[in-house]
C-alpha cells in the first residue's frame, strides 16, 4: 500500500519546533546541573580520603588483642590472636559521596531545579516524538533521525525511572544531559531526514517489537556505561588516596562527591545485567522478522552480525564476573568494549555500511 500522501508537513513541522524546544530545556538543565556541582558545599566532600588514609591509623592506634596464657607442665605458652589487616586498595570500604550537591542546602536546590527541568525537557522531546509518529501515521523508528530523538528520550526516561526508584542516582545528571544534547545535536543536524513513509520492509508489526527493544536495550546499556565510565575515574581515585598519593582540586571536588567505587561497579553490573535478556529478545525478534520480510532467519548482514558480536561481548562480561569472579577495571574494559560494539552497531553500521538494514536516511 502507498501511502505517501498520508505524511503529514504540519504535524512535521510541530515535532521539529518540539525537538528544538526540548534541546533549549536540556541545555537549562545541563545549566542547573553545573551549578548544582560548582555551588555545592566542599566543605562536606572528603569522605573518601577520610575512609582511605584515617582507617589504617586508627587500627594502628587500636588497642592490641589480648594475650592469653596456657600452661603447658611447667612453661608458659603465649598464644596472640591472629591480627588480619585488610588492604585499603584491595578491599576497600569507602562511603558513597554526598552527591554532586556535596550535602550542601544551596547545592540540592540546584539539583531540583535541574531534575525538574529535566523532567519538563523530557516531556516536550516526547511530544515531539509523538508528533513526529502522528505525522506518518507510523512507529517513528524508520531512520536514524528518528531512532535519535527515540533514543535520547528513552534514555531520560530509564534516567527518571532509576531517580524515582532509588534517590542516590542523581550524579547521573550532569553526564546525561551532556550526551543527550549531543545526540540530539547530531540529530538535527547530520541525521536529520524528513518525515517520509517506510520502506515496504519494514511494514510490520515488528517493527514496534524489535525496534523498541534495541532501543530500550541501548537506553540501559548506555546508563551502564556511564557507571563504568565514572567508576574507572572513581576507583583510579580512591587508588591514589589509599597509595598516599594526593589528588588535585578538581578531582578532590568532583570526584568525592560520587558513590563509592565499588557502588558503581555494582550499579553498572546490575543494570547490564537486567537488560541482557531483554537484548537476547532482540535479536531473535529480529531474526523472526527477517524470515518473514526476506525469506531468512539470518544472513550475516551487518547489522544482524554486530547485534551477535555486541551479545556476544556482553555475555562475555557477564560470564566473566559470575564465573571468573571478575570485578573492579578488568570487567569495566570488557563493559567498555561491549558498549563499543552497541555503538558500531548503532552508528557505524547504519551511516558507513552497506546493507539490507541500511535505512539511516543520512
Amino acid at each position: 500500500m502507498t501511502v505517501a500522501a498520508v505524511t503529514n508537513e504540519h504535524l512535521a513541522s510541530i515535532s521539529n519546533v518540539l525537538i528544538y524546544s526540548a534541546m533549549a530545556v536540556y541545555t537549562l538543565a545541563f545549566l542547573a546541573y553545573i551549578a548544582e556541582w560548582l555551588f555545592g558545599s566542599r566543605s562536606k566532600v572528603g569522605r573518601t580520603a577520610a575512609a582511605l588514609t584515617d582507617r589504617p591509623a586508627a587500627r594502628s592506634t587500636a588497642q592490641a588483642p589480648a594475650v592469653t596464657v596456657k600452661k603447658a607442665g611447667g612453661t608458659a605458652v603465649l598464644e596472640r590472636p591472629e591480627v588480619v589487616v585488610r588492604s585499603a586498595a584491595g578491599a576497600r570500604d569507602v562511603p558513597d559521596g554526598p552527591g554532586a550537591h556535596g550535602g550542601d542546602e544551596q547545592g540540592d536546590l540546584y539539583g531540583r531545579i535541574a531534575i525538574s527541568l529535566t523532567v519538563l525537557a523530557f516531556l516536550v522531546e516526547l511530544a515531539g516524538v509523538v508528533a513526529r509518529a502522528a505525522s506518518v501515521q507510523r512507529a517513528p523508528w524508520g531512520n536514524m533521525y528518528e531512532f535519535n530523538i527515540t533514543f535520547s528520550t528513552v534514555a531520560v526516561g530509564v534516567y527518571l525511572v532509576l531517580l524515582a526508584l532509588r534517590k542516590n542516582v542523581r550524579w547521573l545528571g550532569l553526564f546525561l544531559t551532556t550526551t543527550v544534547l549531543l545526540d540530539l545535536g547530531l540529530a538535527v543536524t547530520v541525521l536529520y531526514t524528513a518525515s517520509d513513509q517506510l520502506v515496504p520492509a519494514l511494514h510490520s508489526y515488528w517493527l514496534y517489537i524489535h525496534v523498541s527493544t534495541a532501543i530500550l536495550c541501548g537506553a540501559v546499556f548506555y546508563v551502564g556505561a556511564v557507571a563504568t565510565i565514572l567508576y574507572l575515574f572513581k576507583d583510579s581515585y580512591e587508588n591514589k588516596l589509599a597509595g598516599g598519593g594526593t589528588p588535585g582540586a578538581f578531582a578532590n571536588s568532583v570526584l568525592d562527591r560520587l558513590p563509592a567505587s565499588a557502588s558503581l561497579d555494582k550499579f553498572a553490573y546490575r543494570v547490564n545485567a537486567a537488560v541482557f535478556p531483554l537484548w537476547t529478545f532482540t535479536i531473535i525478534a529480529g531474526a523472526i522478522w527477517a524470515g518473514d520480510a526476506w525469506g531468512r532467519y539470518w544472513g550475516w548482514d551487518p547489522k544482524e552480525t554486530w547485534s551477535f558480536i555486541t551479545w556476544v561481548a556482553y555475555a562475555g562480561y557477564l560470564h566473566a564476573r559470575a564465573t571468573a569472579g571478575w570485578k573492579g577495571r578488568k570487567a569495566a574494559y570488557l563493559a567498555l568494549i561491549a558498549f563499543g560494539c552497541w555503538l558500531f552497531n548503532y552508528y557505524g553500521v547504519n551511516i558507513f555500511v552497506s546493507g539490507k538494514h541500511s535505512y539511516a536516511g543520512v
